[in-house]
């Protein structure tokens, strides 16, 4: 019976961390020195104004900013992408990946860009 309960514990244990590593923001482990990366807020212009991380540049993914930037950016360079939640950010991602950019950090949201980046959220 215990040996029962101690594999039920496992199988719910991994379950758990298994279920962990799949949600969130569609992060993928890209290892990159975020100092030099290419910083894109994808939210609309007024989120932007009201605060997004020093350096970022705003191309508007739901707009079609971003796809219209796409050709003038360079798909070899670092990117550093994030959102208000994380919903347009894995949107923005995908869209990347489909016209070649390989090097991409979904940080999800601007709180979270912050914490992993260690930049300023600034407004303006």
């Amino acid at each position: 019976m215990r040996k029962t309960i101690m594999s039920m514990a496992a199988v719910a244990c991994f379950g758990a961390i298994a279920l962990l590593s799949s949600c969130g923001n569609n992060q993928e482990a890209v290892t990159m020195d975020y100092s030099t990366a290419i910083i894109i807020d994808v939210r609309a212009t007024d989120e932007f104004a009201a605060g997004h991380l020093d350096g970022a540049v705003n191309y508007n993914v739901e707009d079609g900013t971003l796809e219209q930037a796409l050709p003038s950016l360079d798909p070899n360079a670092n990117y550093v992408v994030y959102c208000r939640s994380g919903r347009r950010s894995a949107i923005a991602v995908d869209l990347m990946k489909e016209n070649g950019f390989t090097q991409i950090a979904d940080l999800g949201s601007l709180e979270d860009a912050a914490d992993a980046t260690g930049f300023a959220i600034v407004n303006g």
